[in-house]
């Protein structure tokens, strides 16, 4: 009798030490990975399922360690659909992964001085995106045209894999808001802006007008000064706006003299809309210009400008920087 009891023990000890090492060899088991991958868990799948998946592609050498240890700890078994980067790791760090619904992250960036239809257009080629929109298609109860031209900010947005591009869309519009609103309740006093709209339709402009960074707020300056003395903006971008897709890259004479809601050279005051995605900083500069003399800027063909106060001293500069151009080319 003392011989069998003696025996149960024994058994009963081995199996106790043969079965924690078992659990000790599947926590630190390795995912058979070479690189990193994406990885779709769809809804319903069971552990069972997904460790026999993994182990007909040789991702695992066997799953009944996993199953003796999805018992000792049922979280592991809570899996959340979704998509996934698993890593070259172990094997139990991918199940807490997708037992914990860590998804993977995509990015989506706007960015600044981008108009609405390059947006719309990157915006369509972002992976795993559902449900893209396109120009004309309705947002917020709005087309998605030129009346939410330049409302969403320039920003890195993070999505998770079957997110439908209006999600994204929604957060970029309402961050624009806010950074609008802000900028609005600290404009300067002597602004000639009457409304956080025709804020933003500045703030587009000085964006596309921005090749230096530093300049921004004296870029303002001239807008402002041109405004206050009611002098017509004259500003490329708003024309080559106008045109719109059709533009081939070569502003002509008879793109400045045709009459369009965008054209600065033949209207009054700032065009209808924005022209694009302006920064916080264009915001900023659009409603705090720097104060200045300034009514003219030419580019220099570095991203910088020369500014003048007087048309003779602007046309001058024109002549110097063009002919520079023209010689350089």
């Amino acid at each position: 009798m003392l011989r069998v009891v003696i025996s149960v023990l024994l058994l009963a000890i081995v199996a106790t030490a043969t079965g924690y090492y078992q659990i000790k060899q599947a926590m630190v088991a390795p995912l058979h990975l070479p690189e990193s991958q994406l990885v779709e868990v769809h809804s319903g799948t069971g552990f069972n399922q997904l460790c026999h998946q993994w182990q007909q592609k040789q991702w695992l050498d066997s799953c009944w360690r996993f199953q003796v240890l999805a018992k000792l700890d049922p979280t592991l078994t809570d899996l959340k659909a979704g998509l996934y980067q698993l890593n070259p790791g172990t094997a139990l760090a991918a199940f807490r992964q997708i037992s914990q619904g860590k998804e993977h992250q995509f990015s989506f960036t706007i960015i600044e001085g981008d108009n609405l239809r390059q947006v719309l257009s990157r915006l369509q080629r972002a992976p795993y995106i559902e449900k893209p929109l396109h120009w004309g298609d309705e947002f917020l109860g709005k087309p998605l045209d030129e009346q939410l031209e330049g409302r969403f900010f320039p920003d890195t947005y993070h999505y998770h894999g079957g997110d439908h591009a209006v999600q994204v869309l929604t957060r970029a519009y309402r961050k624009m808001e806010s950074e609008l609103d802000q900028a609005w309740q600290q404009r300067s006093s002597s602004s000639p802006l009457n409304s956080a709209d025709e804020a933003l339709i500045l703030a587009s402009i000085i964006e596309k007008e921005t090749g230096v960074a530093g300049e921004r707020a004296l870029i303002a300056s001239v807008f402002v000064n041109r405004l206050n003395k009611g002098m017509r903006l004259q500003t490329d971008p708003t024309v080559i706006y106008g045109i719109g897709p059709e533009f081939d890259g070569n502003i002509t004479r008879a793109h400045l003299r045709e009459k369009t809601p965008y054209n600065t050279y033949r209207i009054d005051g700032l065009p209808p809309t924005p022209i694009a995605m302006p920064s916080k900083a264009a915001l900023v500069a659009a409603v705090q210009p720097q104060q200045s003399d300034y009514y003219y800027f030419v580019a220099k063909g570095d991203g910088s400008h020369q500014f003048s106060k007087r048309l003779e001293d602007h046309n001058r500069a024109v002549r110097q920087y063009q002919l520079k151009s023209r010689n350089d080319s």
